[in-house]
């Protein structure tokens, strides 16, 4: 395999997606961000506080813009982990090309890094909850991906060095025992310390509409991965049979 070629796929493939993230987030969720923080400015208003709306009017703008290059970078750093993942474990995911592949991975990764920890933590909008707990928020919901996602590769791995002992009746184990420890962690790690002042039916909107396009994210990062696999044939490079036996 050529390394820059694999490199330069990889990461063009997560500014793309990440990119349309960003385009897509400002027609989808960003409405929702807007009715929120236009509930929490009027309860502060009420409470006495004073707030310059123009200045806040004008900082979200701003803020809309950043949130296309933050999702770009968002889309390069998570391309960087998804390429490395796909390169070792191709031979090993179930379709008969890399598009499939590439989707399947895609679709494993949204499960493990987003769909299970929102289910502990699930995403609220930016105006919602005490800025003093910003930090301590954002590292539980860090620590539940971790434990997730560390939970998902050592299982893979013992998937892979015990594959040939499994029969059908007894692979269902790989799965049970994530079961078994993502809900010893929901368990354990202690729930959101804030309070939601928002309408619930907000809420929910919001939450939904960040689940979509981020699952749009994972999708189209999937895709043109596995576009450009079956396109360059970066397995089928110079170097690569010694390339996919040290993966395999």
């Amino acid at each position: 395999m050529k390394t820059l070629t694999f490199i330069v796929t990889t990461l063009l493939s997560g500014a793309i997606a990440g990119s349309l993230l960003g385009l897509i987030n400002q027609a989808i969720v960003e409405p929702f961000i807007d009715k929120a923080i236009g509930i929490e400015t009027q309860r502060h208003m009420s409470e006495g506080e004073n707030i310059d709306t123009a200045q806040q009017s004008q900082y979200r703008v701003w803020q809309k813009v950043g949130e296309v290059v933050a999702a770009t970078v968002y889309g390069i750093s998570l391309s960087a982990l998804f390429g490395i993942i796909f390169a070792y474990s191709r031979g090993s995911l179930p379709g008969s090309n890399d598009k499939k592949r590439s989707l399947f991975l895609a679709g494993i990764l949204f499960f493990v890094i987003f769909l299970v920890p929102a289910l502990k933590y699930p995403a609220n909008p930016p105006a919602v909850g005490n800025p003093a707990t910003i930090y301590y928020r954002e590292s539980l919901y860090v620590g539940f991906i971790v434990i997730s996602g560390l939970s998902t590769l050592a299982l893979a791995l013992t998937y892979r060095k015990l594959k040939m002992y499994l029969s059908k009746k007894t692979v269902f184990i790989i799965p049970l025992i994530y079961v078994i420890l993502m809900i010893s962690a929901f368990l354990i790690l202690p729930p959101n310390p804030d309070k939601v002042t928002i309408p619930v039916n907000l809420l929910m909107s919001f939450r939904f509409s960040s689940m979509f396009t981020v699952g749009v994210f994972w999708g189209l990062l999937g895709m043109i991965v596995g576009l450009f696999w079956d396109k360059l044939k970066l397995h089928e490079t110079s170097k690569a049979t010694s390339y996919d036996a040290f993966l395999l």
